[in-house]
């Protein structure tokens, strides 16, 4: 039950991540492995920057969404520099 939480989560939040930074759609697929990756990220970032969301769902997804548009962004980054 939880991976599927996890996953759902995953998709919401590179889903989300794909509308706040225009011209990153990747399909259900990518914007879930987006989603994993931002949600590693956010989790990594925010509690470094002083910044907590509460343990829900809706903070988890917040947590990700967060780290999956910083992850967008540096992805675009490097792939405009090569």
């Amino acid at each position: 039950m939880s991976i599927l939480i996890w996953l759902l989560i995953g998709a919401v939040a590179g889903l989300l991540a794909g509308v706040l930074v225009k011209g990153y759609g990747f399909g259900l697929i990518g914007n879930i492995v987006v989603g994993i990756v931002g949600s590693a990220v956010g989790h990594f970032l925010l509690p470094r920057a002083g910044l907590f969301t509460e343990p829900t769902i809706i903070g988890q997804i917040i947590t990700a969404t967060i780290g999956a548009v910083i992850f967008l962004l540096v992805l675009g980054f490097i792939r405009r520099a090569t």
